[in-house]
């Protein structure tokens, strides 16, 4: 039985989320996108998980798009390329946009390439840590295209508008180095899973409803109006007030003991 493309294992709180196609630089496939999917809804349904590791196998994160798997089924091109009217989303662009959807925050581990795809897929996580001399590259440049795997809206977010469109009409390849100078990297380390690993630790001593909350209200009022943005703050105040989570912070703040919450309502 052929290697799943896409591979995930949840130990307690932390899921970890690889994908699974070393030998090919993690491409992206059909397979890649349906197991991103399933990844990202099976971590939703879990109210234990509270933080995600996304990882490539091998030497690279992800090289980008598999175009000799993907481009030899034009009619299933066609199939993932309409959006579905409710999300907003095609099914080229969703299973990279779900892990900005999900609840938990996701942490991206990147090491070799982060290509096309690759890089869209880095940027739909919350944190990117890379490795000085990783390969980042928005590369659809190179081959006439442009950037449509919901990569777009986090990169305008993240960096400034000369060098998102610099990037994005070059394929400019840069490092690690450079991803962590430009703002796209959250930070750069011969072992990138260190930091990675430090930030999870940091994560699991707050309220996974807080946590939950605060990702939510950071993205959608990132360019919403003031009046839309302290809307949303009290409504999400107010279902701080009613977590069991929140209870437990405050008890255990109060006592200046370690919290031990129960599992993540919110969300």
């Amino acid at each position: 039985m052929a290697e799943p493309h896409v591979v995930t294992e949840i130990e307690g709180p932390i899921a970890r989320v690889w994908l699974n196609r070393p030998d090919k630089l993690n491409g992206i496939t059909f397979d890649v996108l349906d197991g991103l999917m399933e990844a990202a809804d099976r971590i939703e349904a879990d109210p234990n998980v509270r933080v995600v590791l996304l990882e490539g196998r091998g030497p690279s994160f992800c090289a980008g798009l598999d175009f000799g798997s993907v481009m030899g089924d034009k009619k299933r091109v066609t199939r993932y390329f309409l959006p579905n009217p409710f999300k907003g989303t095609n099914r080229f662009q969703e299973p990279l946009w779900a892990w900005r959807r999900l609840s938990v925050p996701v942490i991206a581990v990147t090491r070799g390439h982060v290509f096309g795809g690759g890089i869209q897929l880095a940027l739909a996580a919350d944190f990117r840590f890379t490795s000085p001399y990783c390969q980042w590259s928005i590369l659809e440049a190179k081959w006439g295209l442009v950037p449509d795997m919901s990569g777009t809206v986090a990169l305008s977010e993240l960096v400034g508008a000369d060098l998102a469109k610099r990037l994005v009409m070059t394929g400019e390849i840069f490092s690690g180095e450079k991803a962590a100078e430009y703002g796209l990297a959250s930070g750069v380390a011969e072992d990138p899973l260190k930091p990675a690993l430090e930030l999870v630790d940091q994560i699991l001593a707050r309220s996974p409803d807080s946590v939950a909350a605060s990702k939510r209200l950071l993205n959608e009022t990132r360019r919403a109006q003031p009046r839309r943005a302290f809307s949303l703050e009290r409504k999400l105040q107010r279902a701080m007030f009613k977590s069991p989570n929140t209870a437990i912070a405050r008890k255990a703040g109060m006592a200046k003991t370690e919290p031990e919450f129960g599992p993540r309502t919110f969300g």
